[in-house]
Order: structure tokens, then C-alpha cells, then sequence
């Protein structure tokens, strides 16, 4: 299930109108009915809080700061690195990649939310601060492409990394793990360490990390902690306790376990990851072991 960032704008650590009217959008739904729900909120059209109409700043900063972790968006053989951006709404981190030279493919679950993003990649400009544009002449310009697609299912158009797939060299995750309902978590993350490439990455944008685990979603708590845990053993369910905060298991790692290469807390980010002045979101990448 592809679903979109989820993204509202508190300026405390107090739930907003627009997260309380999202929350209760979801509230007593199943996990099966939220592609439909999103599809209806993309069809209105009328409120949708996590589009925040630029891409996140963080993500701008690390493939500008920490080209250590990206290296070239070309190999050696001449090739695009292939970015996938799942939940990726109307398209924005897709335009920024292929501005940075990689081959981009977001996934929608939603009709209309690849409508909206269609229309978009025809004319999306030069960005809100010209991150649009070509970034190095040299390496030129990848590509930007958007499909509706199950991010859970087999049936869209690349298969995972492995001896007959292909995979993906770089995954961002742009609060899409925030806008699933806990339960999907587990599956989430074996999805995620099988589409990765052995020499690839995956990049998360940890949010929100300030938000109460029991206080429900979209988008729900998401402090570090949890992705530590999910990708000790992609596949197994995490225990929470009493208050929603994730129990850590020290037992052994799995042979498909992705382990984390770096953690920071970015400069800067959308304004729904600033309470009171601080930068609450955070960027983690991570990689075959």
C-alpha cells in the first residue's frame, strides 16, 4: 500500500487541527480500507496537509553535504543509479533526484494522487530555492516518473534486488513509514531490505519523532528507536509497552538485517518538524550489512 507523506505544520508539541481532523479521517478504519480513504482525500482536494508544495530542505542538504554516502548518481558503467520513492504524493523528491542526475520512480496508491503528480512532472519549475535545475552539466539529467502501485505487492514494473531482480540503488522514505498503520510496519521493513541493492542505500526522514507513541496517527509516532528495531530482523513484529514505546529485543541480527551508517538531525527541514524553535526530525541512512 503507497500512501503519501504525511506532513502538517505544529508549532508545539500539541496535536493541530489539521492532525486531529487526519487522525480521525483514519480512526476505527482497517488497514485495508486506507488506500481508498487517501484516495478520497487526494480526489476533494481540499485538505491535504502533509503536501507541503516544495521538497524538505533536509533532503536538499544531504545530497549536497554528504555526498560521501550518495557517491555519483551514475556508475561505473555508465548507467542511472535508480531511485525509488514510495508514497512520493505529488512528486517533488522524484524532480530533485533526476535534477541530481539518478532515474526516479515514485509509487501512488492512489488515482488521483498520480493525477496530481502526472500533472506536476509536466511543469514542475525550477523549485523553491532552484533545486529543480540541472545540477551538474555533466552528468546531465535523469528521468522522473510516477506509477499507481502497491509498494506492498509484486505486480509493478521493478522486481527486488536479487540473482533475477533488480532492485533499487538508493530508497527515500520520506515520512511514508508515518502515514502506515503500525501493524504494516514489519512488512515495511522486509520490503524495504529486499528492493535495496547489496551496494545501495535507504534514506529515511525520521517524523514525527517529538509526537506521544499513543497518541494515534496518521502520521504516528515515529521516534528512531523504532527503525533500529525494524530493521534488526525486516519481517518480524516489535513489541511495544504499556505507553507505545518500542521494546528492544538484543537477540541476534537477521542474515537480510540493514544496519545504520549514519544519524543526524538536519539543519533544517518543513516547518511541522520545528516545535518551538528546534529541529525535531531526523535523517538516517542505512545499508546491507
Amino acid at each position: 500500500m503507497s500512501t503519501p507523506n504525511v506532513n502538517s505544520a505544529p508549532t508545539s508539541a500539541a496535536p493541530t487541527q489539521n492532525q486531529d481532523r487526519l487522525k480521525t479521517f483514519f480512526e476505527g478504519q482497517s488497514a485495508d480500507t486506507h488506500p481508498s480513504r487517501w484516495d478520497d482525500l487526494w480526489k476533494a482536494g481540499d485538505f491535504l496537509p502533509w503536501d507541503r508544495g516544495f521538497v524538505n530542505p533536509a533532503l536538499i542538504d544531504a545530497l549536497n553535504e554528504r555526498k560521501e554516502l550518495f557517491g555519483s548518481p551514475k556508475k561505473e558503467d555508465g548507467s542511472r543509479k535508480k531511485v525509488l520513492v514510495p508514497g512520493c504524493g505529488k512528486g517533488y523528491d522524484l524532480v530533485l533526484f533526476a535534477a541530481y542526475g539518478y532515474d526516479a520512480l515514485g509509487l501512488e496508491i492512489s488515482e488521483n494522487a498520480v493525477k496530481a503528480a502526472e500533472e506536476f512532472l509536466k511543469n514542475p519549475g525550477e523549485g523553491k530555492e532552484g533545486e529543480y535545475k540541472t545540477h551538474d552539466p555533466e552528468i546531465g539529467r535523469g528521468t522522473a516518473t510516477v506509477i499507481q502501485a502497491d509498494f506492498f505487492k509484486y505486480d509493478w514494473r521493478e522486481e527486488e534486488a536479487g540473482p533475477c531482480g533488480k532492485g533499487y540503488d538508493l530508497i527515500y522514505d520520506n515520512t511514508f513509514l508515518s502515514a502506515l498503520p503500525p501493524s504494516l510496519r514489519p512488512d515495511w521493513a522486509l520490503r524495504m531490505s529486499r528492493l535495496v541493492v547489496a551496494t545501495g542505500i535507504l534514506v529515511c526522514l525520521e517524523f514525527p519523532t517529538h509526537k506521544p507513541p499513543k497518541s494515534g496517527g496518521p502520521p504516528w509516532a515515529l521516534p528512531p528507536d523504532v527503525y533500529e528495531e525494524l530493521f534488526k530482523r525486516p519481517g518480524s513484529v516489535i513489541n511495544y509497552d504499556e505507553d507505545g514505546r518500542v521494546i528492544k529485543n538484543e537477540g541476534a541480527t537477521s542474515e537480510n538485517s540493514l544496519a545504520r551508517i549514519a544519524h543526524w538531525k538536519p539543519k533544517r527541514t518543513h516547518q511541522v518538524g520545528i516545535i518551538n524553535g528546534e529541529v525535531k526530525d531526523w535523517v538516517s541512512v542505512w545499508n546491507h550489512k
